[in-house]
């Protein structure tokens, strides 16, 4: 098999962060050495690379129901008016242009630098025939504000009865699992809880992440410290009838200010180095605790249909040597010291190729169930491509279920890469703790060339 060539979306995050962050630097080695263990088992193909499954870029994300207050507050932070559409998802993106633009939802699905990658697949198996409607639900917008340098805000549309299916639900979904922080502006618990209720599971589901700001919005009224307090008391109550019981509040008033809100804007560059080792660690694991296990669960399959194929094959022959024995008597040939072992040499040469024709079209099965499968678990390795190389001539004839790979050599390199990232996990504490962490410059910006 030729060598993995390294995906040039990891060289160009190498050079990224070579003089930025040495934390993320020594990821994307690891990154390699990941995806060269699951090149070697047909997992991913030469130029795909397991770090695509996570956004490198620090994402903001807004969740609000009916009122403006959501739109308003962007326009307000950003410090330019916005005009996006209110029933797509929409990705702000910073450009140095004064114009705006607005590009399609395709954009968004082809572009593995941006959230949405190949997004459009897991719309298709939601919702048969809407993945080639992406435009439908995404689109990109490049603002001019220094707000959004070397990060991305996803606006969420509002919660409206009448746009609102199982696509939208999905999109949701997944822009809170993936974002660094999520804005969520109490409106939203005003919505109709009919269809507000998977939202606020989702909130549920990662309240623990700490990445939860909720807005109140009373940018209408002037209020003291105090009275701010009293409503933040208040609407803790109010969310803890809904099972929320963590996250962060901030009450927006006139007289406020929005410190909150930009501390952890500014702190996103950590979160987003969490995320991303978080990522790695997963996708390190997912290798034995669930690639491995789903493979070797359908080679099983795969073997009892193959075995039971060929003894009904093998039954047949037999059935026929016994009516051959009442027509004319031939047992005794069987029982000849030559002629014996060649009639049984010529049943095995005859039954080898037998079993491997079985094996092949049964195989064809099990490889469409893996296709399946693997969109269901919503996972970037190919299954198939792992059972495929599983199946050799020896490991065909062999009673062996175990894919290829599945190796204690393997499970050490799995070990050692596990080993590294909890490293890194480290390396980003101590940072903190000797107080020597350094954030980005705020100037900065990717060069020609060079991509989250």
């Amino acid at each position: 098999m030729a060598d993995k060539m390294v995906s040039k979306h990891l060289v160009n995050l190498e050079k990224q962060f070579a003089t930025t962050d040495p934390v993320l630097q020594k990821a994307v080695k690891v990154f390699q050495e990941l995806d060269e263990l699951e090149f070697e088992m047909a997992l991913i193909d030469p130029e795909e690379t397991t770090a695509r499954r996570s956004s490198w870029w620090p994402l903001i994300s807004t969740l609000g129901g009916y009122s403006p207050a959501k739109s308003e507050f962007l326009n307000r932070f950003l410090g330019v008016p916005l005009h996006t559409t209110r029933h797509k998802f929409t990705v702000l993106q910073y450009t140095p242009q004064t114009t705006s633009a607005t590009l399609p939802g395709t954009a968004l699905d082809a572009d593995h630098r941006l959230p949405f990658y190949q997004v459009s697949r897991d719309i298709e198996q939601t919702n048969p025939g809407e993945g080639s409607k992406v435009n439908s639900y995404l689109e990109l917008v490049t603002v001019n504000s220094n707000k959004l340098k070397n990060k991305l805000i996803i606006d969420t549309p509002v919660l409206n009865p009448a746009t609102e299916n199982a696509v939208n639900g999905l999109l949701r979904q997944h822009v809170i699992a993936i974002s660094d922080l999520v804005l969520v502006f109490t409106d939203l618990f005003e919505t109709d809880p009919e269809f507000n209720k998977d939202v606020i599971a989702s909130i549920i589901k990662y309240q623990d992440t700490n990445k939860f700001l909720f807005v109140i919005d009373h940018s209408e009224l002037s209020l003291d410290q105090n009275k701010s307090q009293e409503i933040i008391a208040s609407w803790q109550r109010r969310l803890a009838e809904f099972g929320i019981f963590t996250g962060h509040y901030v009450v927006l008033s006139q007289n406020g200010d929005d410190s909150q809100i930009e501390q952890r804007v500014n702190n996103l560059n950590n979160d987003r180095s969490y995320r991303i080792l978080e990522s790695l660690e997963n996708s390190i694991r997912s290798v034995d605790d669930v690639v491995m296990d789903e493979v070797e669960s359908a080679i099983t399959l795969w073997k009892e249909r193959c075995n039971a194929t060929t003894l009904i094959i093998l039954s047949f022959i037999i059935m026929l040597i016994l009516f051959a024995e009442i027509a004319v008597g031939i047992l005794d040939l069987f029982f000849d010291p030559i002629i014996g072992p060649l009639i049984i040499l010529a049943l095995i040469a005859f039954l080898t190729p037998i079993h491997m024709i079985v094996s092949r079209v049964h195989a064809k099965f099990i490889i469409n169930q893996l296709h399946k499968r693997q969109k269901k678990l919503n996972l970037s390795e190919d299954l198939a491509g792992l059972f495929e190389k599983s199946l050799s001539f020896w490991r065909v004839i062999l009673p062996i279920t175990q894919p290829v790979g599945k190796t204690k050599k393997n499970r050490k390199k799995l070990n050692h890469l596990l080993e590294q990232t909890k490293d890194l996990v480290q390396a980003l504490n101590d940072q903190f703790s000797r107080s020597q962490f350094q954030e980005y410059p705020s100037s900065y910006e990717p060069q020609s060339g060079e991509e989250y």
